[in-house]
């Protein structure tokens, strides 16, 4: 059995459609859908149901992606016990980051993973919360900084801090950074991300609360653009502070406290259930939670 067969196998059923897999696996879906259809004829079963939705897998194939998962698995244990041999971890990891959190945590972390795992190779990407939660369930991501996740048999989360949201507004002549009531939020034009967006969820939970809606003036998914938008002129943004650091001019703006009560959104460490982490992700995971704690102190992280 072909090992690359198998990982194109268990992509596409884990996926349900060639198209999407052969995005993940950047391979032509041609030859995705010809190696698969080798392993078939191989093993004499067929192992997926084509139909114009996708593909669902039959019960041979439900038995080969469970098979296969932990063959793969053992594969990459294999490589990186190898490398334990030549004295340094050597698997690879790719990490999700959210923009305001990669901004500040991007440089340290990869010194430190040179430093530590020099033989193994490391991937980072930016991203939104509800893309990096799919990138998990696809195997594109192995590790993912999530805002807010919600429970799900799907992921594993481990809380990592809590970052107090502000209201963000540009920067006037003797304007001062005063707490503002969530009641008075309400009332300002909010530049905000779409549904199902974290930061978006929790200010209109908080807000029906206190039995009030936000006011939306535009919906805006990506911090940068957000913070330009406001910086026009087009309204106040609820962001925390760490995502000022994606603006080129974070002096341009005026973060106010935001009370009664007061938001905050919780970040949390996520891997798919569906995985066993390699140890080169595990010494990721702990590396993470370390210089999560040099970059943003211990009074940040208060979810722990």
């Amino acid at each position: 059995m072909d090992l690359k067969q198998l990982e194109y196998f268990v992509r596409v059923a884990e996926l349900g459609s060639f198209t999407r897999a052969s995005s993940v696996l950047d391979i032509a879906q041609p030859a995705l859908s010809r190696q698969v259809r080798l392993l078939e004829v191989e093993l004499r079963q067929n192992l997926l149901l084509r139909n114009g939705r996708g593909v669902t897998t039959t019960e041979a194939g439900k038995l080969l992606l469970e098979h296969g998962r932990g063959i793969l698995h053992q594969v990459e244990r294999a490589r990186e016990d190898l490398g334990r041999v030549r004295g340094a971890l050597a698997g690879r990891v790719a990490v999700g980051l959210p923009p305001s959190i990669a901004k500040m945590m991007t440089v340290p972390l990869t010194r430190e993973f040179r430093k530590r795992l020099p033989s193994a190779a490391l991937s980072i990407s930016e991203g939104l919360t509800i893309s990096m939660q799919e990138g998990l369930l696809t195997g594109r991501l192995d590790i993912a900084l999530l805002y807010n996740p919600s429970p799900t048999p799907e992921l594993d989360t481990l809380p990592l801090m809590e970052e107090e949201l502000f209201l963000i507004g540009p920067r006037e002549t003797k304007a001062k950074a005063t707490p503002i009531s969530l009641k008075e939020v309400s009332a300002l034009p909010l530049v905000i991300p779409s549904r199902p967006n974290a930061i978006r969820m929790t200010v209109e939970t908080e807000m029906a609360g206190i039995g009030c809606k936000p006011n939306i003036s535009l919906e805006i998914d990506g911090v940068a653009a957000i913070l330009d938008l406001v910086a026009d002129g087009a309204g106040h943004a609820i962001l925390s502070k760490y995502a000022l650091t994606t603006s080129t001019q974070p002096e341009a703006y005026l973060a106010r406290p935001i009370v009664k009560p007061k938001l905050s959104s919780k970040l949390a460490l996520a891997t798919a259930a569906s995985r066993t982490t390699t140890m080169t992700q595990q010494a990721m995971l702990e590396l993470i939670q370390e210089v999560a704690g040099q970059v943003f102190g211990p009074t940040e992280r208060t979810a722990q």
